[in-house]
């Protein structure tokens, strides 16, 4: 099979950035309304929590269809036609009458949205190699963690102001922009008449990746890594609007403390690149956030004041998702090394894998919650243990 050609046109950044990111925004924007959507819906907080979970699940299935697709009919067309999707999702979400019916509308809106997750790193993978691509990934990783920090900080108001379904609203314009964006400035980057992959060989690809210890470990790092991140924002409003008394806006503002964390966490591995291995890097951004884990498990048995209580809270989760920020680059840079030669169809099957994990964790956080502010450091504590083992799988 023929190596992907580079494209002669140039990539647009921001556009890459904006792709691989509004995904996440999705994910994260509506998550200080649970409390108002389980109220409107008269359902518990629970069930509402298990938006997220559906999400993820389509947006597993999403990566695989959208990644063996950019493979089979190209990246632009794959892009394009998955914010079609993606629209599609977010009007149903905007006229729910019912909770049955916003389950739909997230399922749709997540498969559709899928296609900006993997078909972007996609196209990064056809255009970057060696230590370029690591750092590229770097950058790409601070927007991804970004995005769903800045996702909290514009529902918050939104949801506050306005009600939720002005969320959604507010979705349905992001990918108008985004699909007027694409038809205007995405160029295609793969050689689209080499990868016509047939089923065999699709199953072959899967079949391979699943027997290759190295892929697998670093595939499970990902979910791990996206479910803590992801875990987090479920259980965050809980935590900081039903106990530590923020208003929906004011809990909106820990998206600052997100985003700050996560570029950090890129900038330190981007440095850390000039000295030291990608595994090691991975390895200091666990440990890193074991400290931030525990440091929570201890503050949660500790009689403070409650300003006390939300600043160490803050500065805990602040030190988890650096680690993560520092981790999760690098893994996705080594992750599918070993199959550049069908870069979609492998990151198709990579990301289904991964994004099933990170459906797995919300759900078990949900299934997990009480109300306790101790529930997550201790979810957190026990999958970045976890994630220690797998690393040493890596090697």
């Amino acid at each position: 099979m023929e190596k992907n050609i580079r494209t002669s046109k140039k990539i647009n950044l921001a556009l890459l950035i904006c792709l691989v990111g509004f995904p996440q925004i999705s994910e994260t924007i509506y998550t200080p309304s649970l409390t108002e959507i389980a109220q409107s819906y008269g359902i518990p907080l629970n069930i509402a929590q298990m938006t997220l979970s559906i999400y993820f699940i389509a947006f597993a299935l999403g990566v695989f269809f959208w990644g063996i697709g950019s493979d089979y009919f190209g990246r632009r067309k794959a892009m394009n036609l998955g914010i079609v999707v993606y629209i599609l999702g977010c009007i149903l979400c905007f006229v729910s009458k019912n909770i049955e019916l916003l389950f739909v509308g997230r399922f749709i809106q997540a498969f559709g949205a899928s296609t900006g997750s993997v078909t972007t790193q996609t196209i990064l993978r056809d255009n970057y190699e060696g230590n370029e691509r690591h750092q590229l990934f770097a950058k790409i990783s601070a927007a991804l963690a970004f995005s769903p920090a800045i996702g909290p900080l514009i529902g918050g108001f939104l949801g506050e102001f306005y009600g939720f379904r002005v969320v959604f609203a507010f979705l349905i314009v992001i990918g108008m922009i985004l699909l007027f964006w694409c038809l205007r400035s995405l160029p295609e980057t793969g050689n689209i008449s080499s990868k016509r992959l047939n089923s065999k060989q699709v199953l072959s690809i899967g079949k391979n990746m699943l027997c290759d210890r190295y892929t697998v470990a670093f595939g499970v790092l990902i979910g791990i890594f996206n479910g803590l991140l992801f875990s987090y924002h479920s259980e965050a409003p809980t935590i900081f609007i039903e106990k530590f008394s923020f208003t929906q806006s004011h809990y909106g503002f820990m998206g600052c403390a997100v985003a700050l964390a996560a570029i950090l966490g890129a900038w330190l591995s981007s440095k850390l690149l000039k000295r030291k291995t990608p595994n090691l890097i991975i390895q200091s951004g666990i440990q890193l956030s074991l400290i931030g884990s525990l440091l929570l498990c201890v503050s949660s048995f500790l009689v403070l004041p409650i300003y006390m209580q939300v600043l160490v809270y803050i500065l805990g989760i602040f030190i988890i998702l650096t680690g993560i920020g520092m981790a999760l680059p690098n893994c996705l840079s080594l992750a599918l090394s070993k199959f550049s030669e069908a870069a979609g169809t492998a990151g198709a099957f990579l990301s289904l894998g991964y994004y099933i994990i990170v459906s797995i964790c919300t759900f078990l956080i949900s299934l997990l919650h009480t109300g306790s502010i101790l529930i997550f450091p201790l979810f957190c504590t026990g999958l970045l243990l976890i994630s220690m083992i797998f690393l040493k799988l890596a090697k």
